[in-house]
């Protein structure tokens, strides 16, 4: 069977991922003490174990114990009380926390300053999200999380979310721009007064777009990302959307011949945790399935 294979020039990971495994890999010399991750830096199974044989070791803040050691927070972010925790515990930090995060960050804290108790605030995002904690942290927990527009509805029947209230919203930075646009118009057309603010990472937002093109330019896509990447399931299901011989994995050895067909184009994309060696894996297998 002859089939093409393109990658796409868009994936792989975003800058802000990038940031923190070089971070990481920077430090992981031989000489190096112990560098622990406060949750998987990247979400995608095969990094996390490449990494791992490095000597980084994936921790959570609930089982840290005192001592020596360095603790690096990724790229999420993390509420203020982690970092006092981590000192008080003995920890150095390495703060890998993207820097458009960081500024999400700022603009909610003043965002809730400026809103006061007269107003409230609302995050689009995926509930229980390391980003999305981190940034719950800001205000102490007191704001509305939305993870669709259905949620929405059902927050402002049962009195959750108060319409007559001033309200602005923030998205985590990796959502779907089309949904983020939805809740905003939602909110724009019935709350008395609305701010929204455009927190969705450019890089993001242009992966969107560009993935879209690039489902359609081939005649299947095999998109690749870690079981547990959210970035990697909004992806996936806008490239299935447009796009229906699209197949997800998260490994070369999950790839299934029957998959493909005489003269297909075929082409390898990704979420922005995963990293580029694994789609050239991904696609190296494709092109000698029939070798």
């Amino acid at each position: 069977m002859i089939v093409s294979v393109e990658t796409d020039p868009g994936a792989g990971f975003c800058g802000g991922v990038i940031r923190a495994i070089s971070k990481a890999e920077e430090f992981l010399g031989p000489s190096s003490g112990r560098l622990y991750s406060l949750g998987a830096i990247v979400h995608n199974e095969e990094e996390l174990a490449r990494l791992a044989s490095k000597g980084l070791e994936t921790v959570s803040l609930d089982t840290l114990e005192p001592g020596s050691g360095t603790l690096l927070i990724r790229a999420h972010g993390e509420p203020p009380a982690t970092y006092e925790k981590a000192g008080a515990l003995g920890y150095d930090i390495v703060d890998c926390t993207c820097p458009v995060v960081l500024q999400l960050q700022k603009r909610i804290r003043e965002s809730y300053t400026r809103l006061g108790d007269e107003g409230q605030l609302l995050i689009f995002g995926k509930i229980g999200h390391a980003e999305v904690l981190g940034l719950l942290g800001q205000v102490d927990g007191d704001a509305v999380v939305v993870e669709s527009l259905d949620m929405l509805k059902g927050f402002i029947e049962d009195g959750t979310v108060d319409l007559s209230r001033p309200i602005e919203i923030f998205s985590q930075t990796t959502k779907s721009p089309q949904e983020y646009r939805e809740i905003c118009e939602f909110l724009s057309e019935r709350a008395a007064s609305f701010v929204f603010h455009d927190t969705i990472c450019q890089q993001v937002a242009s992966r969107h777009r560009d993935l879209q093109r690039f489902a359609t330019e081939h005649d299947i896509v095999v998109f690749v990302a870690g079981t547990s990447s959210s970035n990697g399931r909004v992806l996936f299901n806008l490239c299935k959307s447009v796009n229906t011989r699209s197949f997800r994995v998260s490994s070369p050895g999950e790839i299934d011949p029957a998959w493909f067909r005489p003269g297909d184009r075929v082409g390898v994309s990704g979420a922005t945790s995963t990293p580029q060696w694994l789609l050239d894996a991904v696609a190296k297998k494709i092109l000698h399935l029939w070798s």
